[in-house]
Protein backbone atom coordinates (compact mmCIF):
# COMPACT_ATOMS: atom_id res chain seq x y z
CA UNK A 1 0.00 0.00 0.00
CA UNK A 2 3.23 2.32 0.96
CA UNK A 3 4.54 1.46 -2.55
CA UNK A 4 0.90 3.23 -4.23
CA UNK A 5 1.01 6.34 -1.82
CA UNK A 6 4.21 7.16 -2.95
CA UNK A 7 3.71 6.45 -6.50
CA UNK A 8 0.65 8.42 -6.26
CA UNK A 9 2.38 11.45 -3.97
CA UNK A 10 5.19 11.42 -6.52
CA UNK A 11 2.95 11.30 -9.41
CA UNK A 12 0.88 14.31 -8.23
CA UNK A 13 5.12 16.24 -7.55
CA UNK A 14 5.40 15.79 -10.99
CA UNK A 15 2.39 17.48 -12.20
CA UNK A 16 2.55 20.36 -9.82
CA UNK A 17 6.04 20.84 -11.04
CA UNK A 18 4.94 20.83 -14.19
CA UNK A 19 2.75 22.98 -13.79
CA UNK A 20 4.47 25.86 -11.77
CA UNK A 21 7.26 25.54 -14.94
CA UNK A 22 4.57 25.43 -17.74
CA UNK A 23 6.85 27.89 -19.79
CA UNK A 24 9.33 25.28 -20.70
CA UNK A 25 7.82 21.84 -19.19
CA UNK A 26 4.63 19.79 -20.37
CA UNK A 27 2.68 17.55 -19.34
CA UNK A 28 -0.67 16.18 -20.68
CA UNK A 29 -2.73 15.07 -17.64
CA UNK A 30 -1.94 13.12 -14.72
CA UNK A 31 -1.68 9.75 -15.94
CA UNK A 32 1.61 11.03 -17.94
CA UNK A 33 2.55 12.39 -14.68
CA UNK A 34 2.60 8.78 -12.66
CA UNK A 35 4.26 7.23 -15.71
CA UNK A 36 7.10 9.72 -15.55
CA UNK A 37 7.36 9.34 -11.93
CA UNK A 38 7.45 5.53 -12.61
CA UNK A 39 9.96 5.88 -15.87
CA UNK A 40 12.45 8.33 -14.06
CA UNK A 41 12.57 6.00 -10.60
CA UNK A 42 13.77 3.15 -12.92
CA UNK A 43 16.18 5.60 -13.96
CA UNK A 44 17.27 6.94 -11.43
CA UNK A 45 17.24 3.28 -9.70
CA UNK A 46 19.53 1.97 -12.88
CA UNK A 47 21.57 4.81 -14.98
CA UNK A 48 22.38 6.99 -12.64
CA UNK A 49 24.36 5.33 -9.82
CA UNK A 50 26.47 3.82 -12.99
CA UNK A 51 26.61 8.02 -14.46
CA UNK A 52 27.73 8.75 -10.88
CA UNK A 53 30.71 6.88 -10.74
CA UNK A 54 31.82 7.20 -14.19
CA UNK A 55 31.53 11.07 -14.03
CA UNK A 56 33.01 11.32 -10.26
CA UNK A 57 36.34 12.78 -11.03
CA UNK A 58 34.85 15.83 -12.86
CA UNK A 59 31.69 15.79 -9.90
CA UNK A 60 34.99 15.63 -7.66
CA UNK A 61 36.58 18.97 -9.50
CA UNK A 62 32.94 20.87 -9.62
CA UNK A 63 32.56 20.04 -5.63
CA UNK A 64 29.18 17.77 -6.54
CA UNK A 65 27.74 20.58 -8.81
CA UNK A 66 28.30 18.29 -12.06
CA UNK A 67 25.34 16.12 -10.22
CA UNK A 68 23.02 19.12 -12.07
CA UNK A 69 23.93 18.73 -15.04
CA UNK A 70 23.23 14.64 -14.68
CA UNK A 71 20.18 15.10 -13.17
CA UNK A 72 18.93 17.01 -15.98
CA UNK A 73 20.24 14.31 -18.59
CA UNK A 74 18.03 11.82 -16.75
CA UNK A 75 15.04 14.14 -16.87
CA UNK A 76 15.70 15.36 -20.65
CA UNK A 77 15.90 11.09 -21.26
CA UNK A 78 12.70 10.32 -19.29
CA UNK A 79 11.01 12.93 -21.65
CA UNK A 80 12.40 10.93 -24.97
CA UNK A 81 10.65 7.84 -23.37
CA UNK A 82 7.74 8.95 -22.46
CA UNK A 83 5.28 10.35 -24.81
CA UNK A 84 3.39 13.54 -23.75
CA UNK A 85 6.57 15.08 -21.56
CA UNK A 86 8.26 17.17 -23.39
CA UNK A 87 11.00 19.60 -21.98
CA UNK A 88 12.32 22.78 -23.71
CA UNK A 89 16.21 22.41 -22.95
CA UNK A 90 18.79 21.28 -20.83
CA UNK A 91 18.56 24.24 -18.26
CA UNK A 92 15.10 23.95 -17.79
CA UNK A 93 15.37 19.99 -17.16
CA UNK A 94 17.80 21.49 -14.11
CA UNK A 95 15.43 23.52 -12.87
CA UNK A 96 12.54 20.47 -13.04
CA UNK A 97 14.80 18.67 -11.41
CA UNK A 98 15.19 21.06 -7.95
CA UNK A 99 11.65 22.18 -8.16
CA UNK A 100 10.73 18.52 -8.33
CA UNK A 101 12.68 17.96 -5.28
CA UNK A 102 11.48 20.71 -3.08
CA UNK A 103 8.01 19.92 -4.09
CA UNK A 104 8.53 16.40 -3.41
CA UNK A 105 9.82 16.79 -0.16
CA UNK A 106 6.92 19.12 0.96
CA UNK A 107 4.29 16.49 0.03
CA UNK A 108 6.17 13.93 1.81
CA UNK A 109 6.34 15.84 4.47
CA UNK A 110 2.37 16.21 4.38
CA UNK A 111 1.99 12.67 3.75
CA UNK A 112 3.05 11.79 7.20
Amino acid sequence: MQLIVNLLINGFAVFITAYILSAGIHVNNFLTAIIIAVVLGIINTILKPVLIILTLPINILTLGLFTFIINGLLILLTSYFVPGFSVKNIWWAIFFSLVLTIVNWFLHLLSR
